[in-house]
């Protein structure tokens, strides 16, 4: 099987326009291609629709010839392992065989990547391949709950957070497994390109736009056992009425069950509590309102149901590492213009 980089011919926005950031995924023997399609699919496929790229995106590896896992295809045709010396995000490879070594000169080229201060990401068992390469002595991370006993045993200086989706470390990002690696691919797009445009990629793909890292991996009942469990109208309902008082109580009292019963049924469903999944829904609209070129603050706060221009500026450092005014700078009307038409370059992280 053949594979080449989805941009490798347009590798700018225009004629003189900066390069387009560069995500460059490192395949190797055994790797999974699931978290190979998730990253192919947020940062490879061409984004008409928001009328410019996104991303160059391209796939290396060690040898010219890759089995991938179970040998269920070979991947050949993409570019030598070079390509990840001149990437600003490198996807490192993930495989089911964590206890097998990875190749040395994989090794060294995640450490080269992190020497120049590219951005690693990980998916699943990519952690494994992160900490063998010494990068997350010391840091956060995450990996797949099946394997976080034999990593703990392995990798004692990391900081392994078992329990959650994702994990953002800043320069390095971990994510738990393979749907996680969706999230966190919409997370680093919303990271680069703010809320709306990841909102448009979500919707490419048909999954949810927004699942915080803090999530738990397993999620205790994936389908209800009963259609009148579902949380899905009383999600939506809340959704057209994030700028009223809504608490938990109000959640509950719409959906007619006790809040303890409420928070059973969110924690089963979707892995968090009603006030988490509240605070999040509306901190993603205030980024939205921000982008869409409200500039007072107090008025996203109180449309968004923040509340406060000093709440909304908490949470939106919490969240997002930025102030809303940064936010408004790097993801406002003006900025995206820009970036639209090619005449600016993407600002850094």
């Amino acid at each position: 099987m053949t594979q080449d980089s989805s941009h490798a011919s347009s590798a700018t926005h225009g004629t003189d326009a900066a390069p387009l950031h560069r995500v460059v995924v490192i395949v190797d023997e055994n790797s999974n291609p699931f978290e190979l399609g998730c990253a192919t699919e947020v940062f490879g496929l061409r984004r008409p629709e928001l009328g410019r790229e996104l991303y160059d995106f391209r796939l290396c590896s060690p040898r010219p010839r890759t089995p991938m896992r179970d040998r269920f295809f070979t991947l050949s045709g993409v570019a030598g392992l070079e390509a990840a010396d001149a990437a600003d995000t490198v996807i490192v490879p993930n495989r089911p065989d964590v206890e097998v070594p990875r190749r040395t000169a994989v090794l060294d080229a995640v450490r080269r990547a992190h020497e120049r201060g590219a951005r690693l990401v990980g998916f699943c068992s990519g952690a494994f391949t992160l900490a063998e390469a010494g990068v997350l002595d010391g840091r956060r991370a995450t990996a797949h709950w099946q394997w976080a006993g034999s990593f703990r045993e392995r990798f004692p200086s990391v900081r392994l957070e078992e329990d959650v989706l994702f994990v953002d470390d800043g320069d390095i990002l971990t994510a738990a497994g393979s749907a996680a690696a969706l999230d966190l691919g919409l997370h680093i797009v919303r990271r680069d390109h703010g809320a709306e445009v990841a909102n448009s990629v979500s919707r490419r793909l048909v999954f949810a736009a927004h699942r915080d890292g803090g999530q738990r991996q397993f999620i205790e009942r994936p389908l209800p056992d009963l259609p009148d469990e579902s949380l899905a109208p009383i999600l939506a309902w809340a959704q057209e009425r994030l700028d009223s008082p809504l608490t938990v109580s109000c959640l509950a009292a719409r959906a007619a069950v006790s809040p303890a019963t409420l928070h059973r049924r969110f924690r089963a469903q979707l892995g968090t509590t009603p006030l988490a999944w509240l605070t999040g829904e509306r901190l993603a609209l205030a980024c939205r309102l921000i982008e869409r070129g409200e500039s007072r603050f107090e008025v996203v706060a109180r449309r968004s149901g923040l509340g406060t221009a000093a709440h909304l500026r908490a949470l939106m450092r919490r969240e997002t590492g930025l102030t809303p005014s940064a936010y408004r700078n790097r993801f406002g009307p003006s900025n995206t213009a820009r970036a639209a038409d090619g005449s600016d370059a993407l600002l850094p992280n």
